[in-house]
């Protein structure tokens, strides 16, 4: 991917030059089925869109080394892949701030693995999760949580410094913990938050997503989109559950546009749906 990538950084083109996004986005992500490869790698040529490769979270293959080489040797061998791509690093169960040693050991072999494939694989960035639980509500544990994430993600992102490292909201109620993490971390020029939008609206209150958006701004690099109703995590189309989009589309415009956006869905119809709904915005 190395030969093309700079070149392939452009914005994504707005509707009157027909592009696939009217918002001035940094570049468009989107989830590659293997299945179907070759069609994603049309439609990502034709739009200017980058992948984000959602194969190497899963442990039974990172537990299947003969499996987990070849599925990275069909990327590798496909031709006309994006030169802009990012992968989801592993996150089931993943605790690298865990007071447990042994699951910490588990989970930084995890971690580990998932920078080792993006090397391989030559992407831009990974994302992890914070797995922050957020009803473990100990002054103790989240102080625990910011000072121990501070020191592990500091050793890698000194290790692996042409790799982008994105930390992710998951669980997380309120974005003031992941953001005292960014601070900490703020000066590894490597580091940046992914933050989820949807995961905000479900596991936040969607009615102060505003604060959510003014807290993390300064350190949004990447994120995630989809649709849900406030309740559940369903990956919905964009457009197709209850998030304002266009409010979106200003906090975009308005605080982070230089950020890089995964529309976070799986299968060719939810991915042209939920692009001709932000082309229509």
């Amino acid at each position: 991917h190395s030969t093309s990538r700079r070149q392939r950084q452009m914005c994504i083109r707005d509707r009157n030059k027909g592009g696939a996004c009217n918002m001035r986005c940094k570049k468009i992500l989107i989830i590659p089925d293997r299945a179907e490869l070759s069609s994603y790698t049309k439609l990502a040529d034709r739009l200017n869109l980058g992948f984000e490769y959602n194969d190497f979270f899963i442990p039974k293959l990172l537990d299947d080394t003969e499996q987990l080489d070849a599925v990275i040797a069909e990327y590798e061998q496909m031709s006309g892949m994006p030169g802009y791509c990012t992968l989801h690093g592993a996150f089931l169960d993943v605790t690298v701030f865990s007071d447990d040693s042994l699951i910490a050991r588990a989970s930084d072999y995890r971690v580990e693995q998932s920078l080792t494939i993006a090397k391989r694989l030559g992407v831009e960035g990974v994302v992890f999760h914070t797995n922050y639980i957020a009803n473990f509500k100990t002054d103790s544990y989240r102080d625990s949580f910011v000072k121990k994430n501070a020191v592990y993600w500091s050793e890698k992102l000194l290790k692996y410094p042409d790799i982008q490292i994105y930390m992710e909201n998951m669980f997380d109620d309120t974005p003031e913990l992941l953001a005292g993490l960014a601070e900490e971390l703020k000066g590894y020029k490597n580091f940046g938050v992914c933050f989820d939008y949807a995961h905000a609206h479900v596991f936040g209150n969607p009615d102060e997503i505003g604060l959510w958006v003014q807290t993390l701004a300064p350190y949004v690099k990447h994120l995630h989109i989809n649709d849900n109703d406030f309740g559940q995590d369903l990956h919905l189309s964009v457009g197709d559950g209850k998030i304002d989009w266009k409010m979106f589309k200003n906090y975009y415009e308005n605080y982070f546009p230089e950020a890089t956006v995964l529309i976070e869905v799986n299968g060719m119809e939810k991915i042209r749906k939920s692009l001709d709904f932000l082309e229509s915005l």
